[in-house]
């Protein structure tokens, strides 16, 4: 009996051994799975943003020049309380792999597209009231390469927004030159952006992309528009340089090569409580322009325009008070000639080769909490004829109080 007690006990041991030790081996994939699922589980947050201002303008240009410009067509001592941009969005990681982002916005577009007549803001229904539209629509696939990642559809390209756009830090108060000059800030193609080096105190990188080049808009033409840029942050990343292209045809015949290549740099010194920086670029419109001669026979000629933008901002108190400013200079003019041509027609409502402008806007920055900034501010653009026709020198003058916030980032 004693025998048969102790095999007893020895069988019921080692099965217990068995599957406590089948039960441990069992439970550690699942345990190791567990752990990867909730490291690669799908999440995403939604966000927004919105500014805007009280505007009063002082001074109005009588011819209404500025194209798109935001105050172009507004009255003297109109006033007016206006949104510049409303933003939703929607950031989603699937995995450590892939990625999605989502924007809808609205913004000041200068123009009523069912009356063709300048408006204050704002992306305009029929009936002129407000809309929405899919600005940023995109799925990134990370590490595609070693350090690069590819994005496609609705994108940011990397005209201004990647490098430029960080660097000078107040969209809210204006666009910077190019984007003025309606260089597509966001397209719908394919970018691929990465990094050559990377490190503590450095870092070099690059963006590449193809898309329409009609924006939010669909495609039109049988031509693509190519973006690329290349960049460097040097000595703690303090020194900031960034060199652009773009190159696009417009119209192409056997009779008629009609495009457009513009270059830009960007250099930088930037510091938590400071920065200082200045912003060129060069573009040409091949066969952009009509010449009109004195015997009424037009010509054809290229449109060369230069752009400088130098701005500035910092810290006055703590995080608290802040103060920016900026001067911009822009001539559209480099290939007229007065001499040979009576009148000047250009193409590009953009690039008006009749005027040039300087813009200049300086502010307060009052952040009360970090999502929250109030801005007082002038906003100004001096505009200078450049044809032999006799027209008036004139001036947009604008004072604002500035308002911008931003939620769930």
């Amino acid at each position: 009996m004693n025998q048969q007690n102790s095999f007893l006990k020895r069988t019921v041991l080692q099965f217990a051994n068995a599957f406590i030790m089948y039960t441990l081996i069992a439970t550690i994939p699942l345990k190791a799975q567990q752990v990867a699922d909730t490291a690669m589980k799908p999440g995403g947050h939604l966000w927004g943003l919105a500014y805007g201002d009280y505007a009063f303008k002082a001074e109005s240009d009588p011819l209404n020049r500025g194209g798109l410009n935001q105050y172009t067509g507004i009255k003297k001592n109109e006033s007016l309380f206006q949104f510049r941009r409303v933003y939703l969005g929607f950031d989603y990681e699937i995995n450590k792999q892939f990625s999605t982002n989502f924007i809808l916005a609205n913004e000041e577009n200068g123009i009523s597209s069912a009356a063709q007549t300048p408006v204050a803001s704002g992306d305009l229904l029929g009936n002129t009231k407000n809309s929405m539209f899919i600005k940023i629509a995109c799925a990134t696939w990370k590490n595609i390469f070693p350090k690069a990642n590819l994005s496609f559809g609705m994108v940011h390209t990397p005209s201004s927004v990647l490098e430029v756009e960080p660097i000078w830090d107040y969209r809210c108060i204006e666009r910077t030159i190019s984007e003025l000059r309606r260089t597509p800030v966001y397209d719908f193609g394919a970018i691929l952006s990465g990094k050559i080096y990377d490190s503590a105190n450095a870092e070099v990188g690059y963006n590449v992309m193809v898309g329409n080049g009609s924006a939010a808009k669909p495609e039109n033409d049988q031509f693509k528009w190519f973006y690329g840029d290349v960049y460097a942050k040097l000595f703690n990343k303090k020194l900031v340089i960034d060199l652009y292209g773009d190159y696009t045809r417009i119209n192409w015949t056997p009779t008629w090569h009609h495009q457009r290549y513009m270059m830009k740099a960007m250099v930088a010194y930037t510091t938590p409580k400071f920065t200082i920086a200045a912003e060129a670029f060069y573009n040409t419109l091949t066969h952009d322009n009509i010449g009109i001669k004195a015997n009424n026979v037009g010509d054809t000629i290229n449109t060369q325009a230069t752009g400088i933008s130098i701005f500035a901002h910092g810290k006055v108190y703590k995080d608290v008070l802040g103060f920016f400013a900026r001067y911009d200079t822009y001539d559209p003019s480099g290939n007229s000639n007065n001499g040979l041509y009576s009148k000047d027609t250009p193409l590009s409502s953009n690039y008006n080769v009749n005027t040039k402008e300087q813009f200049i806007t300086a502010g307060f920055d009052y952040t009360p909490n970090s999502k929250i900034h109030i801005m007082p501010n002038v906003w100004y653009t001096k505009y200078q004829n450049t044809s032999p026709e006799a027209i008036d020198n004139g001036k947009d003058v604008v004072y604002r109080l500035s308002l911008y916030y931003v939620y769930g980032k």
